[in-house]
């Protein structure tokens, strides 16, 4: 099933995008990570290391960027704007009949999206930043496409905490914050290995501001077990979504 066929997309396409109630937080975004940006510029314990230093605007940026578009996006795929304005998951799978598979495509249809949409309307303040910094042209590139793999790869446990927790509002919350305190802030300060792991401390790596040894060795170069890692929280966002909404499936059946 095409994404712009899919009832469950075409109903957060009409909600979020066509009535426009996403508008608000996105605004809400730009205005965060703008005002960040110039607190960065104008506090003077931070002046010269932002004016001076190499690019530590842009690297400034750039975690921010990654901390609110990861975080928005797990409570955007948790429903924790509008959750009334959507059908629940069990009006799909059963009074719909659609498919596991179909429900599953729509909803990461609609975070992949939002993924899109919170890294456009980063990337001019990322580029403006990048330019007074006098970042390299392929640091900027390159950190574009990871901040949207973050946000997909991470966003997926939003919906993880959705498919179990649709009618528990407040587990589902905690839910979603501790997964993104637990790998975004706790995972970074336990040592190189968990620093390898660590989207925060890999992107400063990536970077050039962090120095970080292979974990297990030459033959384990920290981006090869930063990635690794990665597709395997993927993968198990994957199962475990998989696995919520059979149970929806088989509860209502």
């Amino acid at each position: 099933m095409r994404p712009w066929t899919n009832p469950v997309f075409r109903e957060a396409v009409t909600v979020y995008w066509d009535e426009g109630q996403a508008c608000m937080t996105y605004l809400l975004y730009v205005a965060i990570l703008g005002t960040l940006q110039v607190l960065a510029l104008v506090l003077p314990a931070a002046e010269a290391r932002f004016w001076i230093g190499p690019a530590f605007l842009f690297k400034f940026s750039v975690v921010a960027a990654l901390l609110l578009i990861v975080y928005l996006t797990l409570r955007f795929a948790g429903l924790e704007f509008l959750a009334w304005r959507f059908s629940p998951l069990r009006h799909w799978l059963e009074e719909e009949r659609l498919g596991v598979f179909a429900v599953a495509s729509g909803l990461l249809s609609v975070l992949a999206v939002h993924g899109l949409i919170l890294l456009g309307l980063a990337a001019p303040l990322l580029a403006w930043s990048g330019a007074i910094a006098r970042a390299p042209l392929d640091d900027m590139a390159s950190t574009l496409p990871m901040l949207f793999l973050y946000a997909v790869g991470y966003g997926i446990w939003g919906l993880v905490g959705l498919a179990f927790w649709e009618r528990k509002a407040d587990s589902r919350r905690v839910f979603i914050r501790w997964i993104f305190v637990c790998f975004f802030l706790i995972s970074g300060a336990f040592g190189a290995w968990a620093q390898t792991l660590n989207p925060v401390a890999f992107l400063l790596y990536h970077l050039g501001t962090l120095d970080m040894a292979p974990p297990w060795g030459p033959a384990w170069p920290p981006a090869l077990v930063h990635w690794a890692f990665q597709g395997l929280v993927f993968a198990l966002g994957l199962g475990f979504l998989a696995r919520g909404l059979k149970r929806i499936q088989r509860g209502y059946s």
